[in-house]
């Protein structure tokens, strides 16, 4: 196959199991009396389990698996492909390694913990509370089960072990696999073959034999061995089998030393032996339409336990929407719990959109290449200012942006990998001073209350001087900041500065004080005591406040920017199609018709240019003879008399037709009225409808005689003017120009 999807085999079970429809077998208890070919199968896209187990067996045979397809028994809910007791594997979460972290060793001069001052008695009586919770929601889980179980047991199957099946047999050895399985194609899942499913076995083949399991199944398939090279378990109908026999005990040996015998036994094998005829079906070909469509009409739904899995081709949905599963709280599927959503081929790069009914929180995530580069969005409403989270591709984006919370009073952003070493800027909003019909951060922005920025360690600067966190408080006007904590020191540096105005109340200007500055110094530097150093500082850090504002009131636009970004791509959800998809692009389209156009134009203008308009008259001409000017005058009067001999004929055809269809119309209105009181509404339908039609005829005839009033004069001189140009008469006619 040329699809790499289909070479391996969990895949490709899944490319059968969504590309055919289930029929179930006209009768459960036989196998079906013939077998329609592969290529049949896929034709019409549907069969019953020895179909499905065919087409399957022979892609895995072609993909290098030693696969066989099996004749057996199985479960009433294997036979009818019934999942609704099966737990849909969408829904499972895998298992998450836990890693135990590395506790460090404890250092020598540690500072002791702090006293654990909390009553243990109180912890014990939460503990004994949380668990009486578990164990009686715990109890009434396994009520519920086993409720259920009743029910379903109840619902006992009277054909239990007598329904026919078909399945695959996957044995070890090829294509590393490590041990032997079976596949329902139905469903495409795998199973061990000790599975309580499979019932028994009967008989299973290949495309080189068949052979016929003589083992008891009264165990099911447990008990079975898959070694078909012993005779004695699998007993073979072609003797070319390529499975290596069973060695023989010494006894055995000893007891077959006879020639006769052999001779004789050989003899017989000779004369019972025959060659397995080449297959008459068609090579299985997938057209990459039928691959792309997968699904018979290009849908599929599933029924799971407590879910609902539905597919779709692609470019079948207008929005994109390939699959949808949806989750549910009881098992009659009444009461929705959430539904995810996968899309392909949207514009806007959506990938899964997941609805969860009871919070109402919808959470949308995206390939890269957005134009915002959204990663994740989570949201309950798509209105400004509301409790949403957005992750972002930070290599995508020139800031460094990961993530940014936002609440109706917060806004927090984490950043990584920017020249500033800033990781995290947390904005506290308090109440707009003016209450608009609309208010935005564009025209009534939220007044900023507190800023909190940490940064990354920078190794350029030492720690004493590198700020760790710095917390504008815009309404008291102070600047806090705490600097990096250095590897030998158990305490960081910190520093509070109070941001007055310049000026006082009579216009003054303020001098830096030492009362401005609050500072903490493990070891205290002589500079920094120095108000110039602390008044610069103070000059820094009220331009950096200015540019942080600043910065996380272009984080509000930029949050409006997005979410009236994302209600124009859910309103177009606009499709990209491949320039390679002829079919479904319609600027290629549209290119390669223009192009097949003007090839098909140019064609026509070369074969009228190879038409010798010349010929009929050069044929009167003894052949090889040199035209004198005499005969060039009569050829050109005679090629132009013919042409407008042709013209008049034309004129004279279009005149004839349209009198006669004149005069009928005529006879037939004339018929109308001498018939007009004995006509049924049936005859006059009749009438009319000739008369329309009629009508028509004559307008179009009219049109065309006009047309060619028009067009003969000015036919009549080109074909004069070419002739005057041809290169056989140019010289010769030179005289008349």
């Amino acid at each position: 196959m040329p699809y790499p999807e289909l070479y391996n085999w969990d895949t490709c079970a899944q490319f059968i199991s969504d590309f055919l429809s289930m029929v179930p077998l006209p009768d459960p208890l036989k196998p079906p009396l013939y077998l329609y070919s592969s290529t049949t199968v896929l034709k019409y896209q549907k069969g019953n389990c020895f179909d499905f187990s065919t087409l399957l067996c022979s892609m895995l045979i072609g993909a290098g698996y030693d696969a066989y397809c099996v004749n057996g028994y199985g479960s009433q809910d294997l036979c009818h492909m019934d999942l609704t007791r099966e737990v849909c594997p969408l829904t499972m979460k895998p298992k998450e390694s836990v890693k135990e972290e590395e506790k460090a060793p404890p250092k020598k001069y540690a500072i002791k913990p702090p006293r654990d001052l909390t009553s243990r008695f109180e912890q014990e009586q939460e503990m004994k509370r949380q668990e009486a919770i578990k164990a009686e929601e715990e109890n009434r889980r396994k009520q519920e089960e086993a409720r259920l179980l009743e029910q379903e047991n109840a619902k006992t199957d009277p054909l239990h072990g007598l329904r026919v099946h078909s399945w695959v047999l996957v044995l070890s050895g090829k294509r590393e696999v490590p041990e032997s399985f079976f596949i329902d194609p139905f469903t495409a899942r795998s199973y061990s073959t000790q599975d309580d499913h499979f019932l028994g076995i009967e008989s299973l083949w290949n495309h080189k034999n068949y052979w016929v399991n003589m083992q008891d199944c009264w165990n099911c398939c447990k008990d079975l061995v898959f070694d078909l090279g012993d005779p004695v378990r699998w007993e073979y109908l072609l003797l070319g089998t390529d499975k290596p026999f069973l060695s023989l005990t010494e006894e055995e040996d000893e007891g077959m030393n006879d020639d006769d015998d052999v001779e004789n036994l050989g003899k017989e094998d000779e004369d019972k032996s025959f060659d397995m005829p080449p297959s008459w079906v068609e090579q299985i070909e997938i057209s990459p339409e039928a691959f792309e469509t997968r699904c018979p009409n290009g849908k599929k739904v599933i029924q799971y336990k407590r879910a609902k899995l539905e597919k779709w081709a692609p470019y079948l949905n207008n929005n994109g929407l390939v699959c949808r599963l949806t989750t549910y709280e009881d098992l009659e599927c009444t009461k929705t719990l959430e539904m995810k959503e996968w899309y392909q081929n949207r514009e806007d790069m959506l990938e899964l959109k997941h609805i969860n009914k009871i919070t109402g929180l919808n959470v949308d995530y995206f390939k890269p290449g957005h134009p915002q580069a959204l990663r994740v969005h989570s949201y309950k409403s798509m209105q400004p200012e509301m409790d949403r989270v957005m992750e972002f591709y930070e290599t995508a984006r020139v800031d460094g942006l990961i993530k940014r919370e936002e609440t109706p009073k917060t806004m927090t952003e984490h950043y990584q990998g920017r020249p500033d070493f800033l990781s995290y800027r947390h904005v506290n909003f308090g109440p707009r001073m003016k209450k608009l019909a609309l208010n935005s951060a564009e025209s009534n922005p939220r007044p900023m209350v507190k800023i909190t920025e940490r940064f990354f360690r920078n190794p350029a600067k030492p720690a004493d001087e590198d700020v760790a966190e710095r917390v504008f408080l815009i309404a008291e006007e102070r600047i806090q900041l705490r600097y990096h904590c250095r590897s030998d020191h158990i305490t960081a540096n910190k520093r509070e500065f109070l941001r007055r105005t310049e000026v006082d109340s009579k216009g003054n200007k303020i001098i830096m004080t030492p009362d401005m500055c609050i500072s903490f110094e493990v070891e205290p530097m002589e500079h920094t005591k120095k108000l110039l150093y602390q008044y610069e500082a103070m000059m820094k850090l009220k331009n950096e406040e200015k540019l942080s504002r600043h910065q996380a009131w272009e984080s509000e636009l930029e949050v409006l920017e997005i979410l009236k970004l994302r209600e124009e791509e859910e309103e177009a959800h606009t499709l990209t199609i491949s320039i390679y998809d002829t079919k479904r692009n319609e600027k290629s389209k549209e290119y390669r018709e223009a192009m097949e156009r003007v090839l098909h134009e140019e064609h026509l203008r070369q074969v009228e240019a190879q038409l010798d308009y010349l010929a009929p008259f050069l044929a009167q001409l003894p052949p090889g003879e040199k035209l004198t000017r005499w005969q060039a005058v009569r050829l050109k009067d005679e090629c132009l008399n013919d042409f407008k001999q042709r013209l008049i004929d034309k004129a004279n055809l279009i005149q004839a037709r349209f009198e006669k269809e004149t005069q009928e119309l005529q006879k037939k209105q004339q018929w109308y009225q001498e018939n007009q009181v004995t006509l049924t509404p049936e005859d006059e339908d009749l009438y009319l409808s000739y008369c329309s039609q009629a009508m028509f005829r004559i307008r179009i005839l009219e049109q065309r005689l006009s047309r060619h009033k028009e067009l003969a004069p000015l036919k009549y001189l080109a074909l004069e003017e070419k002739l005057y140009k041809d290169p056989r008469l140019v010289e010769l006619l030179k005289v008349f120009v």
